[in-house]
């Protein structure tokens, strides 16, 4: 068995989603970015589901796996006229990070996200474990497979640590005052 790691992006919708609703109490509507190819998609919207019915919150899902999908979810998100948008954790939007900061920015859409990458380039806020901290574990497996270790005997590894980001500059731009309980837990606020 090959060692295995998660960085949890995917089990951290819920609290996305009630860090969302606590920066924006008023949104009627949240749209959904999912990947429904991502084999977690289903799992996160049903845990999506489950939070959202506990905050009494709407939710509009609109699926993308490719680009001309991301396209058409763009364009289904505005149609709805989401107040808000989750972007789900996948690698495929990690590749498309500044094309989805820049939609929401220019459609004035409030956005969260699953790594600070995306708040860094422009996105409005962020909340998962840091890229950096799995590769580093990453690289402390290797070393530890290359000094003779059983990948079978090594245990799951997963973060300890996740971080709040917050870009004023983007708040600014959408005309939205982060609340002070956020900015308190907040760990990193760009200016």
């Amino acid at each position: 068995m090959p060692p295995v790691f998660t960085l949890l992006t995917n089990e951290m919708e819920p609290k996305r989603l009630g860090l969302l609703h606590e920066l924006l109490p008023g949104a009627d509507l949240v749209g959904v970015l999912l990947n429904p190819n991502f084999p977690p998609a289903m799992r996160q919207l049903t845990e999506l589901d489950e939070a959202a019915r506990a905050i009494d919150q709407r939710l509009f899902v609109s699926k993308a796996s490719n680009d001309g999908e991301l396209a058409t979810a763009f364009a289904a998100l505005l149609q709805q006229r989401a107040g808000a948008l989750l972007v789900a954790a996948d690698p495929y939007f990690d590749t498309r990070r500044e094309q989805i900061t820049a939609f929401a920015s220019q459609n004035r859409l409030p956005a969260f996200y699953h790594f600070r990458e995306y708040v860094v380039v422009g996105g409005l806020i962020s909340y998962g474990p840091r890229v950096i901290d799995g590769y580093r574990q990453a690289a402390i497996y290797v070393g530890r497979i290359l000094k003779g270790a059983k990948p079978a005997d090594l245990p799951v590894v997963q973060p300890t640590t996740f971080e709040l980001v917050v870009n004023m500059k983007a708040a600014k731009a959408l005309g939205i005052a982060i609340p002070p309980s956020i900015l308190a837990r907040a760990d990193e606020v760009i200016e």
